[in-house]
């Protein structure tokens, strides 16, 4: 049960395994393509079909007939990741060893929507993926194990794809040997909740420490993308780099545009223009003449 593409390496991972996965639990097709019409399958969707796996993608499973049909699947358990629909008490129980979730964090921090983009944010040193044992509670049940990696200076993107894979390893470890995992509490201390991103917090807030940019850069790197305006233009910034400089927040300092924060400054990197694709800051300062002293708000 996943929709994302981070979900797709452990579906991949149980065929591997050699699991028989008698059915895929996804959301529906969006709107999406070139024209924003045509339905679109999830990752999810388009990996289980191609390994020749049922689908199904059902707007709710709060109905009598949709958790019907879950039981008659006589699982032995359901492997859970950023599905992204609520599961039931009758879901949550019809599998014979329950629902097991693989959650992008270290429970339990950042139970919730979004824990890479969180963790990013905060500032945090390290992350991972713990397997739970899932219950009614949002990302409160029983842990079953956990593998840390550092955060260096890596983005939203490379995060959730390096923890998509270590997840799904892990998911395989816990089901060959489901005893040499056994669940534990998570602990009472330590709870925070990464609640879903809004689409306003892409918005780059000049007046933050440029550590603080900076990481809003990466935690929103490659979608939706950090951005700012200038010119009436908006401009996302999807990488940059700290430097040592000061200025009024927002203001170009130099030729490299090099960016004042309220402390510090940072420098763009990777930068796209409205309706372009992404570039180097050299070839966007090849097309566009951005001269010292120009404000991004």
């Amino acid at each position: 049960m996943g929709t994302p593409e981070f979900a797709v390496p452990a579906l991949n991972a149980l065929v591997a395994a050699g699991h028989e996965v008698v059915c895929a639990y996804t959301q529906p097709p969006r709107p999406g393509g070139r024209r924003g019409q045509e339905l679109t399958p999830t990752p999810v969707h388009r990996a289980a079909q191609a390994l020749g796996i049922p689908v199904r993608h059902p707007v709710s499973l709060k109905g009598a007939e949709d958790q019907a049909e879950f039981s008659a699947l006589n699982a032995d358990v359901a492997i859970v990741a950023a599905y992204g629909l609520i599961l039931t008490p009758a879901v949550l129980a019809a599998p014979r060893f329950g629902c097991l979730n693989l959650h992008a964090s270290l429970l339990p921090r950042w139970r919730g929507a979004a824990p890479v983009q969180r963790a990013i944010l905060a500032g945090d040193e390290e992350t991972g993926v713990t397997i739970m044992q899932m219950e009614a509670g949002l990302d409160t049940g029983p842990m079953l194990a956990k593998v840390r990696t550092p955060l260096d200076r890596k983005t939203a993107g490379e995060l959730t794809a390096e923890l998509a894979d270590l997840g799904a390893r892990l998911m395989i470890d816990v089901l060959a040997d489901s005893t040499a995992y056994p669940p534990m509490r998570q602990p009472e201390q330590g709870v925070t909740y990464a609640a879903k991103i809004a689409k306003t917090e892409a918005r780059i807030d000049w007046t933050r420490s440029a550590g603080e940019v900076e990481r809003q850069v990466r935690a929103f790197a490659p979608a939706p993308g950090a951005f700012s305006e200038l010119d009436g233009e908006r401009c996302k910034v999807l990488a940059a780099e700290i430097v040592r400089d000061d200025g009024l927040p927002g203001t170009i300092l130099d030729d490299r545009l090099t960016i004042a924060c309220g402390s510090g400054a940072v420098r763009p990197t990777l930068v796209q223009r409205a309706g372009r694709p992404a570039m180097t800051t050299e070839d966007l300062l090849r097309g566009w003449a951005i001269p010292q002293g120009k404000r991004l708000i």
